[in-house]
């Protein structure tokens, strides 16, 4: 499917024109609407690839796909949704919608003790469409709710005023179009080694390279749902990676890592006899099955049979090692008689390399054959259901081969085994798989969270969720037999449904174990001992306990805490305890993807101990739609955001909090105004006593979101202590020293400057990093911050290394204030 129709927003009585293209071969001609799953007469409605209705009334409202069929198959759309308003509706409402802030530490709480302040948002709701019904399949220049108006509110805060933007009024205007991005790096699976300047393919269509040291960025084409790509080894070391990549519709750039499974090195073979290649023999487990080629298989592209000395090379992905998920293509789908990308389960694929001793020219086959042990597929309901498969590529499904029967067969001499035969041919394709469709379906509820505080507004989106489906021994949940398919989906404001396989009769039939990663940074799961704490794992008693949540370190302390592992039990409908989620049937997708907060549910969450982000302008950063444009908004520009650190010494006998005050410093709009705080606590340098080191965040300077003139933002940095400022570093103290004006930094417990405009780098103490996704940005400025470098990343603080700025702080007598609550309760004198 290439086009698929669009979601929109009319008034009663208006038009509407949906659209809907599949590609093949032959070319699809035969076109099938649905509204709500019901199929629309072709007679009453006079559809093709475009459905066209008119006169809308509030029943037609609902979800709307197409189905394109030829006699080779057949193909379905995404869903898309109609809104019909009455009359006079509005569905962007002027009144913001609540959204809750966290306020500095120093503010007061509020009657009920919270510190959180409302702020408001409006939802980026699409906006109700032209009255002119659109005829053709082109864009519709849409119209969404946004911030109509803002409002600055002064909080009183320690002795001073807090400055804060709230939303005053909703309307609507043009959608923000936020750039949608894949970055990432490809390595070996098995050595770590980049894959460099590697190919990069969509589709058919080559889209770049890697960089030297692996990494990629893919911007995801308009109107894609699944977005596919293929990497490609020019040195032919390693099988090329078909992946089916996760992305953010709502926009930003979200990290994957791809690892490329390396080629087995070739063997010779004599084109003129019968050969057997094992598939799956490594770490002294017995095969899978073998791959028998008859004598004379090997063709030329013409068809000439080839009859000399044949480099062979036969690659196999063995999912019993629990290693190899990582290194799998595609993500095991294919296309049913209905249309439906469903899921296949798979016991092994095998990547083919055939070609000619001497001129090293690749080489077709004839008929081969798959031999298939019967004794390594434990579920015995597959085995009648067992089928040969190879992949598309271009659309990373896998197309039916053939069909594997029951044969019997000896292995050695003596030993009398049942196999499981086939028969293919090889030609362009080169990627095989043995498979069985698995139709026991569910979904998984998983959220992830900024803290351990679990506040339903403090949702990230953006996590890239994968699951990956185990069979476990029985009994034995925690000691998987074989994986059998991976899925990985991004969260949204509302978190993420995981498809995976489940088995209502025996809860550990199938087993899951799920991670959570943010800008390549691991989220941690929630602790499983020593004692399990159901409101803090978000499922309730005693579907809990059915489910047997345990994180990795569940036995190991040393072992990581950011994976879990869940039996997959079907949850019963007629028991009550088991219809709230986590895991919702097949055909419960919606009611998962809009399941309330209240509703049972898996979770991650960020380790950002002691670190605080106050804007002026509030700004979610895992939601680009909410970025608002306004003079004092922290970031300036929503298709490119800079991240700016400065990294801070501090010699004393524990950890500090540094704050960064951030204001105004040249622009005549916000000269003296405040863009926002960061707050984050020293980290100690585990090879120097008494030493730790902070990066603390600052915002740039650089132009302000109306692109007009530059802001030179006057940072001041202060640790939260009895501190003075001892060292800066020569060469930042040079730059800024002519690069005037010049900050006063007449006070010892703090360093104040007009933040450079240029990316200085690790030599001044300062590290920048330009992306579209704000928080990848802000973490490899981090990596680089705690490194010294700046082109390293580490999560070790080396406090003496690429520093801007040194304090010496101490044990203050008692009774006696620091500087910083100086700063806060009386800030004229301070």
């Amino acid at each position: 499917m290439v086009l698929h129709p669009k979601s929109k927003v009319r008034v009663a009585g208006q038009e509407v024109t949906f659209c809907c293209k599949a590609s093949g071969t032959p070319i699809p001609k035969k076109y099938y609407w649905y509204h709500n799953g019901t199929m629309l007469e072709r007679k009453v409605h006079r559809y093709g690839h475009r459905l066209t209705l008119r006169g809308l009334a509030p029943e037609q409202a609902g979800t709307y796909h197409c189905k394109a069929s030829t006699e080779a198959g057949a193909i379905k759309s995404a869903p898309a949704q109609l809104s019909v308003l009455a009359q006079g509706q509005q569905n962007c409402k002027p009144e913001p919608e609540p959204s809750l802030v966290e306020l500095p530490s120093e503010c007061p709480q509020d009657a009920t003790g919270s510190r959180y302040y409302n702020v408001g948002r409006c939802p980026p709701a699409p906006c109700a469409g032209g009255a002119e019904g659109q005829s053709e399949c082109g864009e519709e220049a849409g119209r969404c709710c946004g911030v109509r108006r803002m409002e600055m509110r002064e909080i009183p805060c320690a002795g001073s005023l807090l400055p804060l933007k709230v939303v005053a009024e909703c309307g609507c205007g043009p959608c923000a179009q936020p750039r949608v991005l894949v970055q990432g790096r490809v390595t070996a699976a098995d050595t770590g080694e980049p894959l460099r300047f590697g190919q990069i393919f969509l589709g058919g269509r080559k889209v770049g390279f890697t960089g030297y040291k692996g990494s990629f960025t893919i911007e995801v084409p308009p109107d894609t749902q699944r977005l596919v790509a293929r990497f490609v080894d020019r040195q032919q070391r390693f099988v090329d990676a078909v992946k089916v990549l996760p992305f953010n519709r709502r926009g930003g750039a979200v990290y994957q890592e791809v690892k490329m499974q390396r080629k087995k090195e070739p063997v010779d073979l004599d084109g003129n006899q019968s050969n057997a290649i094992p598939l799956g023999e490594a770490s002294g487990r017995e095969p899978v099955g073998e791959l028998i080629l008859p004598a004379g298989a090997f063709l030329r592209p013409s068809g000439e049979v080839f009859k000399g000395t044949v480099k062979a090379s036969v690659t196999f992905l063995d999912p019993r090692d629990m290693a190899t998920a990582g290194a799998a293509s595609s993500d095991l789908s294919f296309t049913n008689a209905e249309g439906e990308i469903v899921p296949l389960r798979t016991y092994g694929m095998f990547a083919v390399d055939f070609r000619e001793g001497e001129s090293g020219a690749v080489l077709q086959t004839g008929p081969v054959e798959v031999r298939m042990d019967a004794g390594q597929v434990w579920m015995p309901e597959h085995l009648q259901k067992m089928k040969l498969w190879s992949l598309n590529p271009e659309t990373g499904l896998w197309e039916e081969e053939g069909v594997l029967r029951p044969a019997k067969g000896r292995r050695g001499k003596r030993e009398e085994r049942t196999f499981l035969v086939g028969n293919l041919e090889i030609r362009e394709r080169r990627l095989f798989n043995l498979d069985v469709p698995e139709d026991r379906r569910c979904f998984v509820k998983v959220r992830a969270y900024s803290n351990e505080k679990f506040n339903p507004y403090e949702q990230v989106e953006g996590v890239v969720i994968s699951l990956i489906n185990l069979e476990p021994q029985p009994g034995f949940p925690s000691n998987p037999r074989a994986w059998g398919r991976f899925d990985s989906v991004v969260t949204g404001p509302n978190g993420a449904c995981l498809p995976a396989f489940c088995d209502g009769q025996r809860p550990d039939a199938y087993s899951a174990y799920v991670t959570a990663t943010l800008g390549g940074e691991e989220l941690e799961a929630v602790a499983s001992s020593p004692k399990l704490n159901p409101n803090a794992v978000g499922v309730s008693q005693p579907y809990l306990g059915k489910l047997g949540y345990r994180r990795l370190d569940h036995d190991d302390p040393n072992l990581k805490k950011t994976a879990f592992q869940i039996n997959l039990a079907k949850p019963d409908p007629n028991n009550v305890d088991e219809t709230n989620g986590p895991i919702y049937p097949y055909r419960s997708l919606e009611e998962c993807e809009e399941a309330p907060v209240s509703a049972n549910h898996l979770r991650f969450y960020r380790v950002e101990v002691d670190k605080y982000e106050y804007n002026v302008v509030p700004f979610k950063e895992s939601d680009l739609t909410s970025w608002t444009g306004d003079y004092l908004s922290w970031w300036p520009n929503p298709q490119e955001f800079r991240a700016c650190f400065i990294k801070v010494r501090i010699d004393g006998p524990q950890e500090y909090m540094v704050r960064s005050r951030n204001v105004g410093g040249s622009h005549p709009r916000t000269r003296g105004q405040l863009y926002g705080l960061r707050d984050t606590r020293s980290v100690r340098d585990t090879l120097l006593e008494n030493t730790s080191g902070a990066c603390v965040e600052f915002k740039c300077s650089g132009m302000l979101f109306d692109q007009s003139l530059v802001d030179r933002t006057l940072v001041t940095i202060i640790p939260q202590g009895s501190c003075q400022r001892t060292a800066v570093n020569s060469l930042l103290r040079e730059y800024l020293s002519r690069h005037p004006p010049v900050a006063e930094n007449n006070h010892t417990a703090a360093f104040a400057m007009l933040a450079p405009v240029d990316p200085l780098g690790h030599n001044y103490g300062i590290y920048t990093v330009t992306d579209q996704n704000p928080r990848l940005a802000k973490e490899i400025a981090i990596g680089r911050c705690f490194d010294g470098t700046s082109d390293g990343f580490s999560r070790e603080m080396k406090a003496d290394t690429g520093t801007a700025v040194t304090f010496t702080c101490r044990e203050r007598p008692a009774g006696r204030e620091s500087f910083f609550q100086r700063l806060l309760t009386a800030p004229a004198e301070a």
